[in-house]
C-alpha cells in the first residue's frame, strides 16, 4: 500500500457540506492501488454503553487520473454533525485505518480512539457554497462591444473605419456600441443565448476599454446610460441576462485620479490609491518605460498605462464597491466577471461578495483566473473562474492532439476534483475568448475538430460560452486577430456551423438537468482508436456521448438496459453503434 498517494482534508474539496444538509465526502489514493475504501463515520456525541456508534459506509471510486484515484460518498448527517475516518484495503488485501492523526493498524483500541478521526463539527448554511440556481442553466456569449455592431454610426470615433474593411490592429476603431447590441438580440435569442457577457464598456481611450477613466460613465463611442438600461431591459425581455467586466485591479491613467497624482506628486490627495514607490511616476522617467520591470510603481503587467489600485486603501474600497452596487441597483445587471482577479487581496473580495449580494442575492461573481483558484471558490468569494484549465485540456486533444484521450480523461478529472460538485456547476466553460486565438484558427481551419470540441465541452459541467462569431465560423489569431468585427453578410457566414451551434444549444438545454448535474463515468479513452465515450447519469436517466477522432467511421456496443435514441441524429439505435468519422453520437436510454 502507497500510504504516500493516499490524501484527505476536511473542510475543503475533499470534505464540503453540498447542500446545507448533506457532506461530499471524498479521499484519493495512489492509482489502483487500493481496491477497497470504507467510511467509518457517526455523530461524535453518538454514545451507547460507553461505546461510539459509528456506522460503515462502502465509498465507490468516482475517478481516475494518470496516478491517483478518488472515492466519494454523500453523507446526512441527523445532527449536522460528523465525525470519520477512513478503512482503506489495498490489492494484496492489507487494511489500514486513515483518520485525522494519520495511519494506524486497524485494532478495535485504534478504532474506539477517538482523537484519531476526522471531524466536520457543523454543516452551517452560511458557509455552504451556494451559486445562483440560474447559471447552470445559462448558456453564454461573449461580446467585445466594439466589434460586434455599429448600431449608431452618430457616435463613433472620428478615426473609425469601415466595419470589416482589415484584420484589426490593437489601435484600431470600427464603431462598434451598445446599439448594435440591441439590435440583434434577437439573433442571440433564436441561437438560444440567455446570458450575454460584455468586456468593459465603460469610458477609456482604447478600443478594449480595460484602461477606465471613469467607472460611473458609459464610454460616449458606445452609448450612454439609457442605450445600457435598455439593453438590459431588452435582453430581460427575452430572457438574457447580462454581465459586465469589472477592472478593479488597476485604472487607466488618464483618469483623474492617475492625473493627480502626476500632477501633485507626495501631495495628492490620491497618492495612496496606488502602490507607488518613488516619485516621479511620468512617463519615460524614473524607469517608467512602457513594458520595462523598472517602474516606479505596480501596474498590470508592466503596462504604464494601467497603474494597479491599492484595494486595501478604505477609500478604493469605498469607491470601487459604489461603483459595483451602482450598476446593479440602476440597471438590473446579472453578474460581474472581474478582471485580474487573482491580483486583488481577498479581503477585498469578500467585501465585495457582500456588497453586491446585499443589492442583488442571485447575482454571478465571475473571477478572471487562468491557473487552480480553489481559495477564491470557499464560497465567499466568487461562484466560479473563467476556467481555462478545463479548456486547454480540451483544446490540447482535440484541436492540437498534444496530449491523448486518455491524457485529458485524466485532466478533466483532475479538474472536477479540485472544486466541490456545486462549483463545478457553474464553472465558466468556453474554447476561445477576446484574450486567445479563435477555436477554428487552433484548429487550422478544421471545422470537425471545432465542431467536436464544442460539443465536448457542452456535454459537460459548467457554465458554456461562445465567443461571438465561432458560431459562423469566424477565425482570427491571438489579440488582436482574435477581436475582429462580426461577420454580418449571411452569404459570408458559415450557416452549416450557425445550424450546428443552434442545434447543440437547443440539446443542451433540453438536457440541462443530466448534463449540470448528472453523475459522469468514462466508457472509454483510448489513443489507439481515437474513440472518447462517458455516461451522465441523473436520477435513473442516461445520457451517452461517443466521440471518434480517427479518419475513418469505428464502431461501438453499449449494453443499454431500454431501447435508446440517438437524440443528435434523432433515430433510433441498437447496442452496436457506428461513431462518424472525425464524429459524434449523443444517445439516450428510453426510461
Amino acid at each position: 500500500m502507497e500510504k504516500a498517494g493516499i490524501y484527505h482534508q476536511p473542510a475543503s474539496s475533499y470534505a464540503y457540506s453540498y447542500d446545507a444538509k448533506t457532506l461530499h465526502i471524498r479521499i484519493r489514493t495512489k492509482r489502483l492501488d487500493i481496491s477497497e475504501v470504507t467510511l467509518i463515520a457517526a455523530d461524535p456525541y453518538l454514545w451507547n454503553d460507553g461505546k461510539w456508534q459509528s456506522k460503515s459506509y462502502t465509498m465507490r471510486k468516482i475517478a481516475e487520473t494518470e496516478e491517483h484515484d478518488y472515492w466519494f460518498f454523500a453523507i446526512t448527517p441527523e445532527h449536522r454533525r460528523l465525525q470519520y475516518g477512513f478503512l482503506l484495503t489495498d490489492t494484496e488485501g492489507e487494511t489500514t485505518f486513515y483518520g485525522g492523526r494519520g495511519f494506524f493498524e486497524p485494532t478495535e483500541a485504534n478504532l474506539d480512539t477517538m482523537d484519531y478521526y476526522f471531524k466536520f463539527p457543523f454543516i452551517h448554511a452560511v458557509d455552504t457554497f451556494e451559486a445562483p440556481e440560474w447559471v447552470g442553466k445559462t448558456i453564454w456569449y461573449q461580446i467585445f462591444p466594439e466589434r460586434f455592431a455599429n448600431g449608431n454610426p452618430a457616435i463613433s470615433p472620428e478615426n473609425v473605419l469601415p466595419w470589416g474593411s482589415k484584420d484589426p490592429s490593437t489601435t484600431d476603431f470600427f464603431g462598434g456600441d451598445i446599439e448594435g447590441i440591441i439590435e440583434h438580440l434577437d439573433y442571440l435569442a433564436e441561437l438560444g443565448i440567455n446570458g450575454v457577457y460584455l468586456t468593459p464598456v465603460f469610458e477609456a481611450p482604447t478600443n478594449h476599454k480595460y484602461d477606465t477613466v471613469d467607472y460611473k460613465k458609459i464610454d460616449p463611442h458606445f452609448g450612454d446610460k439609457e442605450t445600457f438600461r435598455k439593453l438590459v431591459q431588452e435582453a430581460h425581455k427575452r430572457g438574457i441576462r447580462i454581465m459586465l467586466d469589472a477592472v478593479f485591479n488597476h485604472i487607466g491613467d488618464t483618469s483623474a485620479e492617475w492625473q493627480d497624482v502626476v500632477l501633485n506628486e507626495e501631495k495628492s490627495a490620491y497618492r495612496d490609491w496606488f502602490h507607488i514607490h518613488s516619485f516621479p511616476v511620468r512617463q519615460n522617467e524614473n524607469g517608467n518605460i512602457e513594458g520595462e520591470p523598472t517602474l516606479s510603481y505596480d501596474t498590470f503587467a508592466f503596462t504604464t498605462h494601467m497603474p494597479k489600485l491599492n484595494t486595501a486603501n478604505p477609500e478604493v474600497q469605498k469607491y470601487l464597491l459604489d461603483i459595483a452596487t451602482y450598476w446593479i441597483r440602476e440597471f438590473d445587471i446579472d453578474g460581474w466577471r472581474l478582471d485580474v482577479a487573482n491580483e486583488v487581496d481577498h479581503a477585498f473580495w469578500k467585501e465585495f461578495k457582500k456588497a453586491v449580494q446585499a443589492e442583488k442575492e442571485d447575482i454571478y461573481i465571475l473571477g478572471e483566473i487562468w491557473h487552480d483558484s480553489w481559495i477564491w471558490l470557499l464560497g465567499d468569494e466568487f461562484h466560479a473562474v473563467m476556467n481555462y484549465p478545463f479548456t486547454q485540456t480540451i483544446i490540447e486533444n482535440f484541436i492540437e492532439e498534444k496530449i491523448t484521450p486518455e491524457q485529458m480523461v485524466s485532466g478533466i478529472n483532475e479538474q472536477y476534483m479540485r472544486y466541490p460538485n456545486q462549483v463545478n456547476e457553474v464553472m465558466f466553460n468556453m474554447l476561445d475568448s477576446h484574450d486567445t486565438a479563435r477555436i477554428l484558427t487552433r484548429a487550422n481551419n478544421d471545422e470537425a475538430k471545432v465542431k467536436q470540441a464544442l460539443a465536448f465541452m457542452f456535454a459537460h459541467t459548467g457554465s458554456p460560452c461562445i465567443y461571438y462569431g465561432t458560431e459562423i465560423g469566424m477565425d482570427g489569431g491571438n489579440d488582436p486577430g482574435c477581436r475582429k468585427c462580426m461577420e454580418w453578410d449571411e452569404a459570408k457566414q458559415n450557416q452549416d456551423m450557425l445550424a450546428f451551434t443552434k442545434q447543440l444549444i437547443a440539446l443542451r438545454k433540453d438536457n440541462q438537468a443530466i448534463i449540470t448535474s448528472g453523475e459522469l463515468t468514462w466508457l472509454d479513452a483510448n489513443s489507439e482508436t481515437g474513440i472518447t465515450a462517458f455516461t451522465k447519469e441523473l436520477n435513473g436517466e442516461k445520457l451517452h456521448f461517443l466521440f471518434n477522432q480517427a479518419k475513418e467511421e469505428k464502431d461501438f456496443t453499449i449494453s443499454f438496459g431500454n431501447s435508446a435514441t440517438d437524440i443528435w441524429n434523432n433515430q433510433a439505435v441498437s447496442n452496436n453503434l457506428v461513431i462518424p468519422a472525425k464524429g459524434f453520437l449523443v444517445i439516450k436510454e428510453n426510461s
